[in-house]
């Protein structure tokens, strides 16, 4: 089975619907109680994934004040588990080694079908704007004088990594559908082991292009309100003068924070509701952990990522036809 027009379309539709459907559950939210939980005897210890696509030195800064509340929130130890790329986290919550962390959509659908559905998943950002989507970007050096996608035929391409949603899984769908054979079209693609990468290799001129994620809203000269290129940009890595970006996506909708199903109901709501209140309540760890501003976070269901788990199997279907 392919990826289809009508597989994009319902993935389209469906996150154009998320926003109405959300905001009605934007009721305000106060931070969880401190003190211990009888959820406590089955969960000893809380051990959150943090994706890879960043230096492992950058990541677990950004997140140990965010570590360090949710342990003194409930009074569990509390640990970061950096993984190399995305199929680390996959692999952590297939081996039951982590209890949550935040992915993207293509990257729960993995581990969601990988587990048979033994995961979860609880909430997903909002942007600025209220929206709970962002885009795939392609972006080439200013001095390389691309400035199209049609001008990238015999040029080289860097995914991120395969279980990224905007780092691959769309790009390669969309392009796919408005009839580029990648395989040809392109005189190499490889993977750069992340999104920061993905773009330093771009700069570094090892690739003249990659696809990467942005929040697709606010300052374009900023690298927009959220995402990679604004997280590199704020980080001193990325002016984003030197970049040309040629291509966009479809909205494509915010990937979740997921836990393992087998939890306690009682954790999951904690766990749940700490970070409905976490904007509000603590805004600069909120910031620091969702690389950007927002307007918080809001409660999801499996279903409505249903279409990018269509797109994971017909992935892996036109893999095993090329092969």
């Amino acid at each position: 089975m392919m990826i289809t027009r009508r597989t994009l379309a319902g993935l389209v539709a469906g996150t154009a619907l998320l926003p109405a459907a959300l905001r009605a559950q934007q009721a305000p939210v106060a931070m969880p109680a401190t003190g211990e939980r009888p959820w406590a005897k089955e969960v000893p210890q809380i051990r959150i994934g943090l994706l890879g696509g960043e230096n492992e030195s950058d990541r677990l800064g950004r997140f140990d004040a965010y570590r360090k509340l949710i342990e003194d929130t409930f009074k569990v130890p509390t640990r970061l588990f950096p993984a190399a790329d995305y199929a680390g986290v996959m692999q952590a919550f297939s081996a039951g080694q982590i209890e949550a962390s935040s992915m993207g959509a293509s990257g729960y659908a993995g581990v969601w079908l990988d587990t048979n559905g033994a995961v979860e998943p609880l909430v997903v950002p909002l942007e600025s704007d209220g929206s709970s989507s962002y885009i795939s970007v392609m972006v080439t050096r200013k001095d390389s004088g691309i400035t199209s996608l049609e001008q990238m035929k015999g040029r080289s391409l860097a995914w991120a990594d395969p279980n990224s949603t905007s780092g691959y899984l769309i790009p390669r769908s969309e392009l796919r559908n408005d009839g580029i054979d990648i395989n040809s079209f392109f005189s190499r693609t490889g993977f750069a082991g992340g999104h920061e990468q993905g773009v330093v290799a771009v700069l570094q001129k090892q690739y003249d292009a990659c696809c990467t994620w942005a929040s697709g809203i606010g300052d374009q000269s900023k690298g927009f309100s959220r995402g990679n290129l604004q997280a590199m940009v704020e980080k001193g890595m990325l002016n984003m003068a030197d970049l040309n970006l040629i291509w966009k996506s479809r909205p494509i909708p915010n990937g979740p924070l997921v836990v393992r199903k087998a939890l306690p109901a009682a954790f999951r709501e904690d766990f749940t509701n700490f970070h409905l209140a976490l904007p509000d309540s603590h805004p600069k760890i909120y910031a620091d952990i969702e690389r950007g501003g927002g307007k918080g976070y809001v409660r999801v269901t499996h279903e409505m990522f249903a279409p990018i788990v269509q797109l994971r199997r017909d992935e892996a279907a036109e893999r095993r036809r090329r092969s």
